[in-house]
């Protein structure tokens, strides 16, 4: 997949990261540019959860929106 098309799937998925995970700022969303291992961290200081946890929340919403 080229990186144009992976911008914009991604651009598609932020507004599912939002309502997801609403604590996350419209910046923190865009640094994560696609990144689930950054989303993971993200998560992890805006929810204070282990990083098992944000790992497994980011896994279950990737497989449900088609995200890699």
């Amino acid at each position: 997949m080229n990186k144009d098309i992976a911008a914009g799937n991604f651009k598609q998925l932020k507004g599912k990261i939002k309502q997801q995970w609403g604590k996350l700022t419209d910046d923190e969303i865009d640094q994560i540019e696609g990144n689930t291992e950054i989303l993971a961290g993200k998560l992890q200081e805006r929810y204070g959860w282990e990083r098992d946890e944000a790992e497994r929340q980011v896994k279950d919403f990737s497989r449900r929106h088609g995200w890699q």
